[in-house]
């Protein structure tokens, strides 16, 4: 009996063995928000899949794309006073508010009126306008003049007003995604929306830390892609914003509009902050606070950032000379690699 029972426990044994999975690594990749994404986890096996990722992106996509015709935000901006927002355009309205407190009105999603007027907009076309024309825009840029009611629907002070989420929005889609991989028991993941990104634990597979890489704001968009540092991050957001790629040519008078807008002068940012990188807990703050960076000047940034330690931060920014400088948190200085 005792020698059936060791028997029987030997069994049990191997029978575990053979259970257990070897830890591999997941890649899910496609399209979504006018960009590419990428989702990297470290798993025995595979417990998402891509049609359960897209479909998340359709939902935030039907909450606050201005790009859909149909969503919740294109309805308020049409003036439709009687839908209720859900929680996605809540959590996101919250966010924008207290970075719009936070850099003095320079972060405004509603903005989206003057990103329309100077071709950024889904219809891309540039109109000129006057000295007057722009101050009656201006009538309608204060995120101050947008409030959620207790009934979740929108009010705001002027129906032109025209929201614009996406200087946030594809930061916040990073934190649902990493959401949702970890209540799928996934703690090993590195996540990215149109260069904005997340990483969550390590590279288990690797031993190591997830590793990402900063692009370099002065190179040729056309020549090999060229990094000016390297970070190891871990349970952190991170966005970059510059004003080196997105710009749009008049075909008439030549001038190029940057995508950054001043909401305080209507006009295109042409600061000297040339990229903003920004790492925080929650990626959707990260990416406010980078587009903020690119509108505030460079000592109000470096203020900022002394008054909150949580934040890292590196800037690529020229200086009185026309020389390009760089700054580093100290915080951000541990990240990076040799």
């Amino acid at each position: 009996m005792k020698n059936i029972c060791v028997l029987l426990a030997l069994i049990g044994v191997f029978a575990s063995c053979e259970k257990k999975e070897e830890i591999k690594e997941f890649v899910i990749q496609g399209t979504a928000q006018g960009s590419t994404y990428a989702i990297k986890y470290v798993s025995e096996s595979e417990v998402v899949s891509k049609k359960q990722i897209d479909s998340i992106f359709a939902v935030i996509d039907n909450s606050m794309s201005t790009w859909v015709p149909t969503s919740i935000v294109s309805k308020v901006n049409d003036g439709d006073t009687l839908v209720v927002v859900d929680d996605h355009f809540k959590k996101v309205m919250k966010a924008s508010e207290r970075i719009f407190m936070e850099s003095d009105s320079l972060f405004d999603p509603t903005v989206g009126t003057l990103m329309k007027v100077y071709g950024f907009g889904p219809k891309k076309q540039i109109k000129h306008l006057s000295r007057e024309q722009l101050d009656s825009v201006m009538d309608y840029i204060g995120l101050e003049k947008v409030r959620l009611r207790p009934d979740g629907t929108i009010s705001k002070l002027y129906p032109e007003i025209y929201m614009d989420f996406n200087s946030i929005a594809q930061g916040y889609s990073v934190d649902v995604l990493v959401d949702f991989l970890k209540a799928n028991g996934i703690n090993n993941a590195i996540v990215e929306v149109g260069g904005e990104l997340a990483a969550i634990g390590t590279n288990t597979l690797k031993d190591k830390n997830w590793v990402v890489g900063i692009d370099d704001p002065l190179q040729d968009p056309y020549e090999p892609r060229k990094l000016i540092a390297r970070i190891n991050i871990q349970d952190l957001g991170m966005a970059t914003s510059g004003n080196y790629r997105k710009v749009i040519l008049d075909t008439v008078t030549g001038e190029k509009y940057v995508h950054t807008m001043n909401p305080k002068t209507g006009l295109p940012q042409k600061g000297t902050i040339l990229s903003a990188t920004v790492l925080a807990e929650k990626t959707m703050r990260a990416d406010g606070l980078a587009t903020a960076f690119m509108t505030m000047d460079v000592d109000k940034s470096i203020g900022f950032l002394k008054m909150h330690p949580e934040i890292y931060a590196y800037f690529i920014y020229m200086d009185d000379s026309n020389k390009e400088q760089f700054y580093q948190t100290e915080n951000f200085k541990k990240l990076m690699l040799e």
